[in-house]
């Protein structure tokens, strides 16, 4: 559970895997990461979540002792990170990590190897793995012949293939397309049901609404206040009077109305708040005369809605879905 100044769950506790207290980490004049505290537990997915430049990297890179925080607590089971965990993470950076040069299949048996994995049982999890992602037939090519989402499939592959214990993956879904996010979300959901811990950071709202049990959200280094927990309790403290309507026409009008608090236009639909003595029936009566309605519901704000109106002016870096290869 996160919460705003959070009492941290007793570290030795056995269903908290990774408990971050208090972290912070400046750069020059710059505090990329500024009084972060969460916890990730056992058998959830969690969600590290901001626009681009919110401080998701740093704090990843902190978990990963590749940084060492300025001041803050990071500890695994209770203990701080050392040596001996390296073989337990799987980590899936943001930015590509991969010998271009390498054949794909050399490669991913080099990346377990480097775990602890024996060399015959790593050629066999990597076919596993490329049979998995329909990338058999690409065993023997090199990775900079590689597609970019290919070469990010390999990346993940390398991040699972050791059987982690923590799972900590940077912008997973970067340049896949639908069908292997869908792949890619299957896995996630084995991970947990494994009963490991999930981090993942994302700009990408859908990704988040679908997979995360918990989630934080950040924006410039600071955990934005009431974007911290459930998934449900997120979505209750922003729920107030909300309505999603599908139409045909043009609803430009909408977000003009007296009666509209708050409003997320779309092509052809739209994610509205009400004010709060307003009737979602009487607003319908009004609308139904200038807009042909197909779908009127009520129902609690999504994040993308939820996240643009809490990073303002950073919203444009939040996306609903990843298109045209958005990172």
């Amino acid at each position: 559970m996160v919460s705003a100044h959070y009492s941290i769950t007793p570290p030795l506790q056995t269903s908290v895997m990774i408990s971050v207290l208090n972290l912070r980490k400046q750069f020059s004049n710059i505090v990329a990461v500024d009084d972060v505290s969460f916890n990730a537990e056992r058998g959830k997915i969690f969600g590290l979540l901001g626009p681009n430049g919110a401080g998701k990297t740093t704090t990843i890179r902190l978990l990963l002792n590749i940084l060492s925080p300025d001041d803050g607590q990071i500890t695994f089971d209770g203990f701080a990170f050392s040596s001996a965990l390296q073989n337990k993470i799987g980590y899936l950076p943001e930015e590509r990590g991969l010998y271009k040069k390498s054949k794909l299949l050399n490669t991913i048996i080099y990346f377990a190897c480097l775990k602890g994995v024996s060399e015959t049982e790593a050629k066999k999890l990597a076919k596993d793995w490329l049979a998995r992602f329909d990338l058999l037939n690409y065993a023997e090519r090199r990775i900079q012949e590689l597609s970019k989402g290919n070469q990010q499939k390999v990346q993940f592959i390398c991040s699972l293939i050791h059987n982690p214990e923590y799972v900590i993956l940077d912008e997973p879904f970067s340049g896949l397309d639908p069908v292997n996010q869908l792949l890619m979300r299957e896995i996630f959901l084995e991970q947990r049901k494994a009963g490991k811990v999930v981090i993942f950071s994302t700009h990408i709202m859908e990704h988040a609404e679908k997979l995360c049990d918990e989630l934080v959200l950040i924006n410039k280094g600071k955990i934005v206040p009431k974007a911290f927990g459930t998934m449900s309790e997120v979505k209750q403290r922003f729920g107030k009077n909300a309505i999603y309507i599908e139409f045909d026409g043009d609803g430009s009008f909408l977000s003009s109305m007296n009666n509209v608090s708050k409003c997320q236009l779309f092509q052809n639909y739209a994610e509205l708040e009400l004010n709060n003595d307003e009737s979602p029936s009487e607003f319908l009566r009004t609308i139904v005369s200038k807009l042909n309605v197909t779908k009127f519901e009520t129902k609690e704000p999504s994040l993308y809605s939820i996240f643009l109106e809490l990073v303002g002016d950073a919203s444009t870096s939040l996306s609903v879905t990843e298109k045209d290869g958005v990172q």
